[in-house]
């Protein structure tokens, strides 16, 4: 018989895992029993927390669940950021963490990595925490977690083994793959939502990150319906320059003009929260006429805002749904595309100059590298681009700037997101301020062989909070991190790396890093680099 730690390993392998982000260390070795054998790719960051943004990024552009390894204790703290902001997000991430031997949890004797109750501390922010003291439930355990990352609103999921179980044998178990249940709403109520498709005269289509991957269904709707499609941050490239395709926040007074005239409004697969919808939280966002929401999760869909309707079911499910329902010969004249046209062009009017300068970088590194993934951490330019950009493909642009809002998850995820998919471009786009949290990270890039190419936007600290305080009558104090000579770290590290003097010069040093075998680095500097700003 194999042990639990060679049979998780079979497990995660029939439950089409194929790489698992972590650091190894005595209280996990044996759960690396039978990873040499396996078909499973390790992948070593700096930190916990590189571990957990390597496994967002890797979720959010394969579409599978990220795994981390970690062990007890530390391990699993340094990786409580990266869970919140997948919960806050969505993403699917499995954590299987060790736990100290089962007849020492709850004593507090001070066993090494101890805490007083590891379990419950992470029930707070899993989707399931589960503690294995049964070898012979390792199989359901597993099979439970997939099921719960695959059927319903994803997030993160827990499962913790004790360091005397990881070693026992098992019997060998059913080795099949977790099946998912996807949400479907009731007939009637797809009826009733096809109605007022068919009744509406100028509709608008919200699509949230939780849609992505019904884009095909969604779009074909919005052409029926003549309605023009606004996408949040998470969902920028699911209509890439598509006619209809509107990718502007709905915290811009334009986009929420254009909402609010519509008479029907679908809003598929968004938590419609404050970072997407009152990023200014000046509460304006309008109440709209006709609103119908569809969301996996009942929670959410109880949370409001007010809907007209509410559509338990994947957005797969209901766009495929209500397709059928309304039929073929109903195509709608709404003008769509010419209000899509005049939401465009009078949210980027909103936008102030310097805002538009640094979109416009984002615009050519998307022209340069075709099928380029932008992965942001909190940084000027990357607000910007949470504001408008077009991204030019689905899961081509995703950020720590909503939600949870952590500093340091570019750099990881960025990577996670290019072993996702190796053969596609991948600009980590960081400030110098957020770059330093997870700096080291760029060693984990190096041993992987990831082709990231690290976009350092440097305005020498933390800019925007200076600018905020300042703007609230505060001295600004605490804003002014020095940042080290990029270019000698990226040295020390062995990558290639350029110093742009003007932004004209950024399709070149792109060019040339693109098909370079590992990492690279590019600074813009914001005042001393010509083009970055107007």
């Amino acid at each position: 018989m194999k042990t639990v730690g060679e049979t998780l390993i079979d497990l995660l392998e029939v439950n089409d895992v194929d790489v698992v982000f972590g650091i190894p260390g005595v209280h996990t070795v044996e759960l690396y029993r039978g990873l040499s054998g396996s078909k499973i790719r390790h992948i070593t960051p700096r930190h916990e927390q590189g571990a957990g943004f390597m496994a967002d990024g890797y979720a959010r552009v394969s579409g599978k669940p990220g795994v981390c390894l970690v062990i007890t204790g530390p391990g699993l703290t340094n990786i409580i950021t990266p869970m919140a902001q997948a919960y806050q997000d969505s993403v699917p991430m499995l954590v299987i963490s060790g736990v100290n031997a089962r007849a020492t949890l709850g004593h507090g004797r001070g066993r090494l990595h101890e805490l007083p109750d590891q379990r419950g501390m992470m029930a707070t922010l899993a989707l399931m925490s589960h503690t294995l003291h049964n070898p012979d439930d390792l199989a359901d355990v597993m099979e439970r977690a997939f099921a719960i990352l695959r059927s319903g609103r994803p997030g993160p999921v827990h499962i913790e083994i004790p360091t005397d179980v990881m070693a026992l044998p098992v019997a060998p178990p059913r080795l099949q793959m977790a099946r998912p249940g996807r949400p479907r709403a009731e007939a009637q109520m797809i009826a009733d939502a096809a109605s007022l498709c068919l009744a509406a005269k100028k509709p608008a289509i919200l699509v949230g990150g939780g849609a992505v991957a019904a884009a095909k269904d969604i779009l074909a709707l919005a052409e029926r319906l003549d309605a023009p499609l606004v996408t949040t941050t998470n969902a920028r490239g699911a209509f890439a320059h598509h006619p209809l395709s509107v990718p502007a926040s709905p915290s811009l007074k334009s986009v929420r003009e254009l909402v609010a005239e519509a008479d029907l409004v679908l809003a598929f697969g968004t938590q419609m929260g404050q970072t997407d919808y009152d990023m200014y939280v000046d509460n304006n966002f309008p109440a709209l006429k006709n609103l119908v929401r569809i969301d996996i999760d009942a929670g959410q869909l109880a949370r409001g805002p007010l809907a007209a309707l509410s559509l338990l079911s994947s957005a797969e499910n209901a766009a495929a749904d209500l397709l059928a329902a309304i039929g073929t010969g109903n195509s709608r004249q709404g003008n769509g595309a010419g209000r899509a046209e005049a939401g465009r062009a009078a949210a980027l009017a909103e936008l102030t100059p310097k805002m538009r300068a640094e979109i416009a970088v984002l615009d050519t590194i998307r022209d340069t590298l075709a099928g380029t993934i932008i992965v942001g951490d909190s940084t000027q330019a990357v607000y910007a681009g949470n504001l408008y950009y077009e991204a030019g493909r689905p899961h081509g642009w995703f950020n720590a700037a909503t939600g949870y809002g952590a500093l340091g998850y570019g750099p990881p995820a960025a990577i996670g997101a290019a072993i996702a998919d190796p053969k596609a471009p991948v600009i980590c786009l960081t400030g110098d301020g957020g770059f330093q949290f997870t700096l080291a990270e760029i060693g984990a890039a190096k041993d992987a062989g990831t082709r990231v190419i690290f976009l350092v936007w440097n305005n020498d600290g933390y800019q925007e909070i200076e600018s905020y305080m300042v703007e609230c009558g505060i001295a600004p104090e605490g804003v002014k991190p020095t940042p080290p000579d990029f270019l000698k770290i990226a040295e020390a590290f062995g990558l290639p790396a350029r110093r742009l003097s003007d932004v004209a010069e950024l399709p070149v040093a792109l060019e040339a890093f693109r098909d370079l075998a590992g990492p690279s680095l590019i600074e813009i500097h914001q005042t001393k680099t010509a083009g970055a700003t107007a």
